[in-house]
């Protein structure tokens, strides 16, 4: 992938800066926001560095609404979505989408090999539906590449309940009730050849089934409890055939790609952001101005830059080593993501 240069990235910035801060075309939740400020947005942001003289987006902006606040004036008139975050902590975020979705899923078609996710194969989707994105996203990929999408129903949010409530057989009870929705479309539908679905759904399935005898020859897998060791016991143990696509997404961000496999990197998870639509960070928790060194652990900071969504220096919920460029995606990455250790209260994730 073509590196994006500093001068390039600071350009982007300017650009979407003018653009959510255009006193005609603006954000309104932008607009307003800049009548607090001493300063002018459209003139004081000049490089990416700037935009600390924001703070930190705090999580609470995005819970409840309006969400129309959202959506920059120029786009008013365009269809709008508003996609939730998971809700395992309290009141779900919302994010406006119109086409955002669509482009970040087709530049992460560009990086799946045909010969393992054929253009015109049909997929299933075995993740969470209701309000999210990634039904739609992973229903638009299969479209994008010729494909139609057979979707099943999975609510995340009751999964939580009953595991915060430790009604632990109902939660297999429900995750068996998944799986065989998924087993009943293979069955049925012998065009699908690719398939997006979160690690502990994927342990789950391939208890019941052969993924290359179900004719499955691409995974796209994506969840927080994408580990080295899941990472290990998927290559070793269940893939044969099957091309293997980890990835590190979220409603706010998009999506984030894994690097090519690499034996040397013993299973590491390694992920690099759909720059410069997005940026991805590791910085000190105690001081989160601060990047740690390479290979340094620390917490997730996301910059998302695009003229659906602002959103700059938001702090996610997880932690990671910050990971050097490479030659597939010359910018930084994180490398094995999982919930930040610091958090008093834990994060019960459910059937991801």
């Amino acid at each position: 992938m073509e590196a994006v240069s500093k001068s390039q990235l600071d350009a982007h910035v300017r650009e979407i800066v003018q653009w959510h801060f255009d006193p005609e075309g603006g954000t309104p939740f932008w607009l307003d926001f800049a009548t607090k400020l001493a300063w002018d947005p459209r003139t004081e942001i000049q490089t990416y560095e700037d935009l600390d003289r924001f703070g930190l987006f705090e999580d609470e902006w995005l819970r409840g609404g309006p969400v129309r606040r959202w959506v920059p004036k120029a786009l008013a008139d365009q269809p709008i979505y508003s996609f939730e975050t998971g809700g395992s902590t309290g009141v779900p975020k919302s994010r406006v989408n119109i086409n955002d979705f669509r482009v970040d899923y087709e530049m992460f078609s560009d990086t799946l090999p045909d010969e393992h996710f054929p253009k015109g194969a049909d997929w299933l989707m075995v993740g969470p539906s209701g309000p999210r994105r990634l039904r739609l996203a992973v229903e638009h990929l299969a479209q994008h590449r010729g494909g139609i999408s057979f979707c099943l129903d999975l609510d995340p949010r009751w999964v939580i309940k009953l595991i915060k409530s430790r009604q632990m057989d109902q939660v297999e009870a429900y995750k068996r009730h998944v799986v065989d929705q998924a087993l009943t479309l293979l069955k049925a539908h012998d065009g699908i050849r690719c398939m997006f679905i979160t690690p502990k759904l994927l342990e789950a399935l391939t208890e019941r089934i052969s993924l290359k005898k179900a004719g499955i020859m691409g995974i796209f897998c994506g969840g927080t409890e994408m580990t080295p060791q899941f990472h290990r016991w998927v290559r070793e143990e269940v893939l044969e055939d099957t091309f293997f696509a980890p990835t590190y997404g979220n409603t706010l961000m998009g999506l984030a790609v894994h690097k090519p496999f690499d034996i040397k990197d013993d299973y590491a998870i390694i992920y690099y952001p759909p720059k410069p639509r997005a940026v991805l960070e590791v910085v000190d928790p105690d001081d989160p101005t601060k990047l740690v060194g390479y290979g340094e652990t620390g917490r997730v900071r996301l910059t998302t830059l695009t003229k659906e969504f602002f959103v700059p220096r938001f702090l996610e919920r997880d932690e990671a080593e910050r990971e050097p460029p490479c030659d597939a995606y010359p910018w930084d990455g994180v490398r094995n993501v999982r919930p930040f250790s610091k958090f008093q209260v834990s994060v019960t994730e459910g059937v991801y």
